[in-house]
């Protein structure tokens, strides 16, 4: 439906999508009018209350809705100055959905990044100059879609000595991240892809931009379940995104079973397996049925999401259509890059910064749980985020705003709005650098008490 704020002091038509939910199409249509300038910067927004007559919306969603365009850097909001468009609108999420510009809140507690600021500078650059001055002058000319053979060989080692996958350096495809992994896969399968309910939003508008359904999968405290009739299912079983929960043994059986059974594909999205804690890793379940599982994994978590390196493991009956994919898609994935990764993989500076950084993020784990004494965190024996059950997402939200402070919450990322389902706050700890952790972890305890 379209409103129009005429009456408000805004002259400004606003198009809520009734299919998104109140509060999701509430955000949507203000991001829309501030990326497009049709809400200028420092433009009053009007109150809550007012809006929400206006709009035939409970104030608590039109709050809700303001408190998250806080988080995201879309406005400001000061105690007698209202919510106002911000300065220079320039927001940050942790994926690209909302353009490649960003403005992060002064303590950054969203889940998806690493600490960027410990990538391996000098490795890198190592291991850079070692790739150009022995590369084949063909690296700089097309090559095969899959990727140079130089990494897809360090991965196949890397994965089988690290995560129990079975790789075959002629069966792995190099990507631009895992965005383009899924989306590449989404566009070859045939038939709906089910997707882990609660998960990550952006990866269901990948699938669903490849013109496939997303059917639900649900998660419960052992993982998904309930596998359906479609073509593949997407989960994330060595540590449960956003729920961080560790899928089953049954479970895996279960999910391998359906597989081999229906002749399903299993998409196993191992996006922080590299990063436990308490006890050793759980094996890649590719490695129990390598026809049936396509692993897919990147650089994002362990070096940063900038490098857009990625890497799917495939069936051998998926090689051909997903290479073909890749190559009307943009060919191939830099090659310089991949080069520079294949050294630092083969020389174990790859090894050695990941065990760094597991000991670094393990303490900043141990700082988190102190800080949330009385509240009990959940996943916290792996990755970089943690789930924190909360009786009011959008109160919460709107405390942290006032301290400067952003986090993700549980209920954006279920497939659908659910007001009876369990509220929560998923806590990043990967994404400060060191010398903000700490007051980040202030700030989160002010918003707790309130």
């Amino acid at each position: 439906m379209t409103e129009q704020w005429a009456n408000l002091g805004v002259d400004l038509h606003l198009d809520l999508d009734p299919t998104t939910g109140r509060r999701t199409g509430l955000e949507h249509a203000l991001r829309d009018a501030i990326r497009t300038g049709r809400l200028t910067p420092d433009a009053r927004l009007p109150a809550t209350r007012r809006l929400a007559v206006e709009l035939g919306l409970a104030r608590n969603t039109v709050a809700a809705a303001y408190g998250q365009l806080v988080a995201e850097g879309y406005l400001t909001a000061r105690r007698g100055a209202g919510t106002r468009v911000a300065p220079l609108s320039r927001p940050r999420t942790t994926t690209p959905v909302t353009g490649p510009d960003d403005t992060t809140p002064r303590y950054d507690l969203r889940p998806g990044s690493p600490d960027v600021t410990t990538f391996p500078t000098a490795d890198w650059l190592r291991s850079a100059r070692r790739a150009l001055t022995s590369a084949p002058a063909e690296v700089h000319g097309y090559t095969d879609p899959r990727g140079r053979i130089e990494l897809r060989r360090a991965l196949a080692e890397y994965l089988g000595r690290t995560r129990g996958v079975q790789a075959d350096p002629a069966h792995i495809v190099v990507t631009a991240g895992y965005v383009q992994g899924l989306a590449l896969l989404a566009g070859v399968l045939d038939g709906p892809i089910a997707m882990e309910d609660p998960g990550l939003a952006f990866h269901r508008d990948v699938v669903r931009r490849a013109g496939r359904h997303v059917v639900p999968l649900p998660v419960d405290g052992h993982g998904a379940h309930s596998f359906p009739d479609v073509a593949a299912a997407v989960v994330t079983p060595a540590h449960q995104y956003p729920t961080g929960v560790t899928l089953h043994p049954a479970r895996r059986h279960a999910l391998v079973t359906w597989a081999r059974t229906t002749g399903a594909i299993v998409v196993e999205d191992d996006y922080d397996g590299e990063y436990r804690y308490d006890r050793q890793p759980v094996g890649a379940v590719q490695g129990t049925a390598p026809d049936h599982v396509v692993y897919a994994g990147s650089a994002s978590k362990t070096l940063g999401p900038g490098v857009r390196l990625g890497w799917l493991v495939l069936p051998p009956r998926l090689v051909d259509p997903v290479a073909d994919a890749k190559r009307h898609a943009d060919h191939q994935t830099e090659a310089l890059g991949q080069l520079t990764l294949a050294d630092l993989i083969t020389r174990h500076g790859y090894d050695r910064h990941i065990r760094a950084g597991r000991l670094r993020y393990r303490r900043r784990r141990d700082l988190l749980v102190d800080c949330l004494r009385g509240h009990t965190p959940h996943g916290v024996s792996a990755g970089l985020h943690a789930l924190v059950h909360h009786p009011d997402e959008a109160a919460a939200t709107a405390a942290a705003t006032g301290h400067g402070l952003a986090f993700g919450r549980l209920g954006d990322h279920r497939h659908h709005p659910d007001p009876t389902a369990p509220q929560g706050l998923i806590i990043g700890y990967g994404t400060p650098a060191e010398h903000a952790y700490r007051p980040a972890l202030r700030a989160l305890a002010r918003v707790l008490r309130t």
